[in-house]
């Protein structure tokens, strides 16, 4: 029977041998007829397969009493099959761009989903080392099964075909596969140098909303491609040229940049002019456009020193975050956070430390705490006012070099401390390396004046009861 499908010349044939003959069907024959299908879709004239609107050869065959009979077969049958050929018709049905609310489709998510627990690398690798389309690509990144099962050897194995296959991907696609990479947090250098390959060859064929998804794993992941010698002079570039088109597109990138310690001048004489400026304020963005260039213009205060071209003006400098990050209000109940609050007032007392203080250019931290020159931790009720509450309620006139120089200045009697609950979802998955935008944190409260005290979960899970922590 297999022999049969895969010569047959005709989508006819096919359905006529797989229908006429359910007795000799068996579940492996099921991917190879969907596959056939597929095939031989790809070489009619017509619109292409999953085109989606009913013209042509692919939505004709859709249509008939024969491959509903057969998707009828694979529906019944479905919860018997090994998990190669779920996997299998899956990935055909995928290729052959059946919608995501056909009921072939939802049945063998559901059964995909039941068993992904019993699942081996080999038969997911296996269904991606055979020739794969954009349009089939697309439909598996899309699909909601993979991003609510986001596994480790999945994206393992994914770095085994990706390089070979990206030469012939499309910007879309590539642009699903990094943001299915960059939502686990999997720091996995081959798949993060195939995208940055893949934006130094066709870097200048995209538009700034594509680079900046292409863009976003590597600062998540805290990861400067091994081509970053090439790739961010020609990234510079191409923003040069296109910063205006996509302004939010622009600043996102720039973020990224920025997160990775690299800082483009001329790009930065572009966002902070006054034409660029009017532009996004009038914008439905203007709000997230302003928070993102308050922390550009403080980052550039911080880390760029040498940089002597246009800044943001005063009036429009806002607090990048007001209070803590969505995610970690989502991950509380997972955090350590509540545990480390305890421990730290029996310890010192509530009078001892602020909890959730925003530090400009707003920044959440878990606890601030102030010590003097012998170790002692001090009461707020003995650190000066102005120290003791940073200007982050007046972020119009906050200046990051003033609060720098006075608490330089105060060091000779006392000095921050900045204590850094770092929960799981800090850190790129199984390492030590914290995500892009914690570690530029990091840096900018070091360079701030603050002292960090870092409680990486790694520790903190060790811990047994109150007394230990």
């Amino acid at each position: 029977m297999k022999r049969l499908i895969e010569r047959s010349r005709s989508v006819g044939e096919v359905l006529r041998w797989v229908t006429q003959n359910p007795g000799k069907v068996s579940a492996s024959h099921y991917p190879i007829a969907l596959h056939k299908l597929g095939q031989l879709l790809q070489q009619q004239p017509g619109p292409p397969v999953g085109a989606g609107d009913g013209r042509g050869p692919a939505g004709q065959v859709l249509e008939q009493p024969e491959f509903h009979v057969l998707c009828q077969a694979i529906v019944s049958g479905c919860a018997k099959f090994d998990n190669f050929s779920i996997v299998n018709c899956l990935y055909a049905a995928a290729a052959l761009g059946l919608p995501g609310e056909s009921p072939l489709v939802r049945v063998l998510e559901d059964e995909s989903r039941s068993r992904l627990g019993r699942f081996n690398q080999k038969d997911v690798s296996m269904v991606f080392s055979s020739e794969a389309n954009n349009k089939a690509l697309e439909a598996i990144f899309s699909s909601q099964l993979f991003y609510e099962n986001r596994q480790e050897r999945f994206i393992r194995s994914m770095a085994e075909w990706l390089p070979r296959k990206a030469e012939n991907l499309t910007p879309y696609t590539m642009a699903l596969i990094a943001k299915y990479v960059a939502r686990p947090r999997l720091r996995e250098p081959r798949l993060l140098d195939t995208i940055a390959n893949f934006l130094l060859k066709r870097g200048e064929q995209l538009d700034s909303k594509v680079i900046q998804k292409l863009v976003f794993p590597f600062s998540r992941m805290n990861y400067r491609p091994s081509n970053h010698g090439e790739l961010f002079p020609k990234l510079e570039a191409i923003l040069e040229q296109k910063a205006g088109s996509s302004p939010l597109a622009t600043v996102n990138i720039l973020m990224s940049m920025f997160q990775l310690s690299h800082f483009p001048q001329t790009v930065l004489h572009q966002v902070f002019s006054p034409g660029f400026i009017t532009n996004v304020m009038s914008s439905p963005y203007a709000l997230i456009v302003r928070r993102y260039l308050s922390l550009l213009d403080a980052a550039v205060e911080l880390e760029f020193r040498e940089y002597s071209g246009p800044r943001l003006d005063p009036r429009y400098r806002v607090l990048m975050f007001e209070h803590a990050l969505t995610a970690d209000e989502a991950n509380r109940k997972y955090s350590y956070k509540g545990l480390v609050a305890e421990a730290l007032r029996q310890l010192v007392g509530e009078e001892c430390y602020r909890q959730d203080e925003v530090l400009p250019p707003g920044y959440c931290t878990d606890f601030l705490l102030w010590i003097n020159r012998s170790g002692t931790v001090l009461p707020l009720s003995r650190v000066p006012a102005a120290s003791r509450a940073p200007p982050a309620a007046s972020p119009v006139a906050m200046s990051l070099r003033s609060s720098v120089l006075a608490l330089t200045s105060d060091l000779q009697d006392f000095a921050p401390v900045v204590l850094s609950v770092n929960d799981k979802w800090h850190y790129c998955q199984n390492s030590d390396i914290l995500v892009g935008s914690r570690a530029m944190r990091d840096r900018h409260l070091r360079l701030l004046g603050y002292f960090l005290v870092q409680l990486p979960y790694t520790e903190l899970e060790k811990v047994s009861g109150i007394e230990e922590a």
